[in-house]
């Protein structure tokens, strides 16, 4: 499955515009975010959003303002008028989450556009308190239960008693 978490600052407005087809409303914005490193550049990805989705990206997500993005990572080949191919990543956005704890929602692929139905949800409140993560300690060797290893005979199953 192509699935993509990423948290980004949009460093282009979105432009919002319309398929000829049946109007459906697209939004693009360019995004950006750090590299692994402290001295690797910054990365650039262009995030596409579809329907309903589109619109709300359109009038909420402002320039300079830092969201998490989820959706499918898509690569694509573009012929250069200069002579060469350039490939260009692209996110197709399936949720937005507002780092105030709005989350926006498209339900459809853009493979299957018509009537989104992208809705804003606000997030449960138990992702905005963070959980405390504690491990478990393991039994000590004395703790453990001694059981004698099963026979061999023991551990085939006996394929004469299922009931078919």
């Amino acid at each position: 499955m192509n699935q993509c978490i990423l948290m980004a600052e949009v460093v282009e407005p979105p432009q919002l515009r319309y398929t000829q087809d049946n109007q459906t409303a697209v939004a693009e914005m360019m995004v950006e975010f750090p590299g692994l490193r402290p001295e690797d550049p910054k990365t650039t990805l262009k995030a596409v959003g579809w329907g309903n989705l589109a619109q709300e990206i359109q009038t909420r997500c402002k320039l300079g303002d830092r969201y998490v993005f989820e959706g499918r990572l898509r690569v694509s080949t573009i012929d250069r008028p200069e002579g060469f191919k350039e490939k260009q990543a692209e996110l197709t956005l399936s949720k937005v989450h507002n780092l105030s704890g709005e989350e926006y929602e498209s339900s459809e692929a853009p493979e299957t556009q018509g009537a989104s139905q992208g809705t804003p949800r606000s997030a449960p409140s138990s992702a905005a308190a963070p959980r405390a993560v504690r491990s478990i300690p393991s039994p000590s060797p004395s703790a453990r239960p001694s059981t004698p290893p099963a026979s061999p005979a023991q551990a085939e199953p006996d394929y004469d008693d299922i009931p078919f």
